[in-house]
């Protein structure tokens, strides 16, 4: 459980990467040529219009959660299954191009910076941007519906497996819910969570990248 001053960073971090998340969902599918995204005001930085209260509490607290999905219309692409792949893609991929940026700037601080408060905020804000965009990130591509990683893998599956498949979205909260539990109650219990040690490996690799390019 992070300290409470570390909320001051973890919030605006959380913000950030849910907007870059689902803006990125809403503009693939809106360059795919379909107007819903921009009709339903999605194609904004306006944290409200894609804010989804649990999965914001989720986010913050635990490092994994979700957001309000974009609402689109697969009519308007020229391969739907395809098309929402692309779709689902986007946000993750927007949130794994952030934690990658925010790498860079906390090894160019960390190299670079004199040591003052100004510079230690800065340092701490996007090292928490790395983790909350990788544990967004990373979370969605869990092939549960509704998410991405269920459109993800819709786009391999025959059409009669995938719609198949896709019948279940309606109990896929319950079974996220039971998932964060679940590695919840067996971390307190001493055995390691897979999502945590994938999130560690990735910030690990992020940070390492940077700096053999700066060594």
């Amino acid at each position: 459980m992070a300290q409470y001053l570390d909320y001051l960073y973890i919030i605006p971090a959380a913000l950030i990467a849910i907007v870059c998340h689902e803006l990125s969902h809403g503009l693939v599918s809106y360059l795919l040529g379909d107007p819903t995204p921009k009709e339903q005001g999605r194609l904004t930085l306006n944290p409200k219009k894609h804010l989804d209260l649990f999965g914001t509490i989720c986010l913050i607290f635990f490092g994994f959660g979700w957001a309000k999905p974009v609402r689109v219309d697969p009519r308007y692409y020229k391969n739907p299954k395809w098309g929402m792949a692309l779709v689902a893609l986007g946000g993750p991929l927007a949130n794994f191009l952030l934690a990658l940026f925010s790498g860079l700037i906390v090894v160019l601080i960390g190299y670079y910076a004199p040591y003052n408060t100004f510079f230690e905020i800065l340092y701490y804000f996007f090292y928490y941007l790395i983790i909350i965009n990788v544990g967004l990130g990373v979370f969605n591509l869990i092939p549960l519906p509704p998410l991405d990683g269920s459109k993800i893998i819709g786009a391999i599956l025959p059409d009669n497996a995938y719609m198949q498949y896709m019948k279940y979205q309606k109990y896929g909260m319950i079974f996220i819910i039971g998932l964060l539990v679940l590695l919840d109650v067996l971390e307190g219990l001493g055995y390691p969570s897979i999502l945590n040690e994938c999130l560690d490996i990735i910030v690990n690799f992020i940070l390492n990248f940077w700096i053999k390019i700066f060594n």
